[in-house]
C-alpha cells in the first residue's frame, strides 16, 4: 500500500483497531506472508495544532465515519466545531452506490495484483515435487522480499509522476504492462526452468531473479493503486479501499495458487473435474502452469490497456510532500533512542517460528502431502482468514495490545512448532495408499491450521494495534510503514535461514556400509554399490525442538521490555 504521509487511515488511531487485510489464504501454516500492511495517513497539513491532530479525538472515539481527504478548517483551539464537522464530511454516511464503478475497479486491480503473488507461492511446492534441496528453496524464498521493503522506493512513487499523465496512471500503466510481460516471457521459459520436461535441474538462480522482479513490480502496483484509492473513492466511501484490498488480493492468490494446483495435477482433475463435465481420464490436468501464467499476462496487457483508455483520473496533486522530505521522515525516525529497540523487537520475534511457518508445509509434500491436497486446505482457510481478524481486532482495540495479547498469544503459538512436527513425523505412517489419507487426518490438519491462524492473527492485529497507537501522527503514513517493514522482514529472514539449516542439522547414512551420505558425491558413491541413502536425523525436528525453547528463553528476557514499550508515553515515539 502507499507508504508515505498523506495515504488514508486504515488503523482507527481511536481504538487502535486496523482494517482488515485478509492475508492470501495458502495451507502452508505460515500466517506471516508478504502480504500489505495497515498504515496511518498523516493529518499535519490538515491539523497544524499537533497536540490536537489526531481527528479520532475530536470525534470522541467515535469510530464508524471515515476521514476524507481534504482540508479541514479548525478553532482558535485547535478542535473542530460542529459545523465543521459537517462541512467536512464527517456526517456523511458510506454509500457504496455512488462509488459502485470505482469500487468494482479498485477490486479487479487487488485481483491482478494477487496472481503474481500466487504464482510465486506455488513455485516451492512445484519445486518441492522435483526434489529440490532445502538450500534451494531457501534462495527462492528471497522472491518474496520485495513486500517486506517496499518503503524504499514508495516515497519515489508517490512524489515522481506526470501531470499529464496522472499521478497514479504515471506508474499504474507501466507496471501493469511489465508484470503482464514478465508473466508471458516466464509463460514461455517456465518448464524448462523448473526442469519440468526433461532431467534438467530447475534454473533456481534465474527463478528467483523472475519471480523477485515479478514481485517487486506486484508491490509497485500495490503502492500505486492503494495511492489512488484514497482520490477516487468519495471521502465517506474511502473506508471501501481495505476491503477490495482484503478480498480482491485475497481471491487473486487463491486462483493463481489453490486453483492453479488443484487443477493442475491430473489426480485431482481425473478423479473430481473430468468426470464432472463428462471427460475420460486424462494424461495431463486441465491447467498447466505455461498456459496459465500467458493467459492472466495477456489479461494483465488487456486490462491495463482498458484502464489507460477509459479510466479518466482524478487530480490527485494536493498535499504533495516533496521526494527528500519523504526521506527526511524516514531518517528522523530511524534516530529515535526507542526505534533502535523496537527494532531488535521486530527482527528477533518471530525467530522461534521459523521452522513452523516457514518449512512444514514443504515437509508434509516430502513426507507424502499431494501439493494440491496441500493447497486444497486453503479453502476452508481463507473465509477464516478473511473474517477472524475483524472479530480479533474487539479484543486488541483496548489500551495494551501488546501486554495483553501479543504476550498471551505468543506461548501459544510457540507450542504449535511442536504440534507441526508431531503431524509430520505421523504423516507417512497413516496413509492409505500413495499421496492418500484418512478424513479424520485432513480434519485434524484444518483444526490444527485454523487454532494456528488465531493466534497468529493475534500477534498481527495487536502488534499494528500497537504501531497505530506509537506512530506520529505528523508523519503517519511514513512511521506506520516503517514499522511494519521491520515486522516483515523479522518474519522473512528467519524462514530464509531455517530453509538454509535445515539440511545441514539433517544426518544420512548410507544402507549399505553405513557412511554419510549427505553430500552429492556420497549419494553418488552409495548408489554405485547398490544402496540408498536413509535419513537417519531429521533437521526438521531438531530445529523445530531448538527453536521453541529459543522461543521461550527470548520472551523471558524480551518480557520486561515489551511491558516497556506498551507502558511508554507517545511522546517518546514521537519525532519532534
Amino acid at each position: 500500500m502507499v507508504t508515505t504521509r498523506r495515504q488514508s487511515s486504515k488503523l482507527n488511531e481511536s481504538n487502535g483497531s486496523p482494517a482488515i487485510h485478509g492475508s492470501s489464504a495458502v495451507a502452508s501454516p505460515g500466517g506471516d506472508a508478504p502480504t500489505p500492511q495497515s498504515r496511518m495517513r498523516s493529518n499535519e497539513k490538515r491539523f497544524p495544532n499537533k497536540e490536537n491532530s489526531s481527528p479520532s479525538t475530536m470525534l470522541n472515539g467515535d469510530t464508524s465515519k471515515k476521514m476524507p481527504y481534504m482540508e479541514i478548517s479548525t478553532a482558535e483551539n485547535g478542535t473542530l466545531s460542529s459545523n465543521d464537522y459537517v462541512k467536512s464530511g464527517f456526517e456523511s454516511e458510506a454509500d457504496w452506490r455512488k462509488d459502485r464503478g470505482n469500487i468494482v475497479l479498485l477490486f479487479l486491480l487487488y485481483v491482478l495484483q494477487g496472481i503474481p503473488l500466487g504464482f510465486a507461492g506455488s513455485i516451492p511446492y512445484i519445486l518441492m515435487t522435483r526434489k529440490v534441496d532445502y538450500a534451494s528453496q531457501a534462495l527462492f524464498s528471497f522472491a518474496f522480499y520485495p513486500f517486506s521493503f517496499k518503503l524504499i522506493w514508495a516515497p519515489i512513487v508517490d512524489s515522481l509522476f506526470s501531470r499529464r499523465m496522472g499521478r497514479r496512471k504515471t506508474w499504474l500503466i507501466p507496471i501493469q504492462y511489465l508484470i503482464g510481460l514478465f508473466m508471458i516471457y516466464i509463460s514461455l521459459h517456465v518448464n524448462d526452468l523448473l526442469g519440468v520436461d526433461g532431467e534438467k535441474a530447475a534454473e533456481i538462480n534465474l527463478l528467483v531473479f523472475l519471480f523477485t522482479s515479478l514481485n517487486f513490480f506486484a508491490a509497485t502496483q500495490d503502492i500505486v493503486v492503494d495511492g489512488w484509492a484514497l482520490s477516487m473513492l468519495a471521502p465517506e466511501n474511502v473506508g471501501y479501499a481495505s476491503t477490495c484490498n482484503s478480498v480482491g488480493q485475497t481471491f487473486g492468490y487463491f486462483v493463481s495458487y489453490t486453483l492453479f494446483l488443484a487443477f493442475e495435477s491430473k489426480d485431482f482433475c481425473n478423479q473430481y473435474f473430468y468426470p464432472l463435465i463428462g471427460l475420460d481420464a486424462q494424461p495431463t490436468g486441465a491447467l498447466t502452469l505455461d498456459g496459465f501464467m500467458y493467459f492472466w499476462g495477456v489479461v494483465f496487457v488487456v486490462a491495463t490497456t482498458l484502464v489507460w483508455i477509459f479510466k479518466r483520473e482524478k487530480a490527485d496533486n494536493d498535499y504533495q510532500e516533496s521526494l527528500t522530505d519523504s526521506y527526511k521522515s524516514l531518517w528522523k525516525i530511524l534516530w529515535l533512542p526507542v526505534l533502535k529497540q523496537y527494532i531488535f523487537f521486530c527482527l528477533t520475534c518471530k525467530i522461534a517460528f521459523a521452522a513452523a511457518d516457514g518449512i512444514t508445509g514443504l515437509k508434509l509434500i516430502e513426507a507424502g502431502m499431494k501439493k494440491e491436497k496441500l493447497a486444497l486446505l486453503a479453502v476452508p482457510l481463507t473465509p477464516v482468514q478473511l473474517f477472524l481478524p475483524l472479530i480479533i481486532s474487539r479484543i486488541t482495540a483496548g489500551p495494551k495490545p501488546m501486554t495483553k495479547v501479543w504476550m498471551n498469544a505468543y506461548p501459544c503459538r510457540l507450542i504449535f512448532g511442536l504440534v507441526f512436527a508431531g503431524i509430520v513425523y505421523i504423516t507417512p505412517g497413516v496413509q492409505e495408499s500413495p499421496g492418500e489419507f484418512p478424513i479424520w487426518y485432513y480434519l485434524l490438519l484444518i483444526a490444527v491450521f485454523v487454532c494456528h491462524q488465531l493466534f497468529t492473527n493475534s500477534m498481527f492485529v495487536s502488534i499494528m494495534a500497537f504501531h497505530a497507537q506509537v506512530s506520529d501522527p505528523a508523519i503517519g503514513g511514513t512511521y506506520m510503514t516503517m514499522l511494519n517493514t521491520f515486522t516483515n522482514f523479522g518474519g522473512n529472514w528467519p524462514n530464509t535461514f531455517a530453509l538454509w539449516m535445515v539440511d545441514k542439522l539433517t544426518i544420512k547414512s548410507c544402507s549399505i556400509g553405513g557412511e554419510s551420505c549427505s553430500t552429492a558425491e556420497s549419494l553418488e558413491a552409495c548408489t554405485a554399490r547398490g544402496g540408498h541413502c536413509l535419513t537417519t536425523t531429521d533437521g526438521y525436528y531438531v530445529m523445530s525442538c531448538i527453536l521453541v525453547v529459543i522461543g521461550f528463553v527470548w520472551l523471558f528476557f524480551m518480557r520486561t521490555r515489551i511491558i516497556k514499550f506498551q507502558n511508554m508515553s507517545v511522546n517518546a515515539w514521537k519525532v519532534t
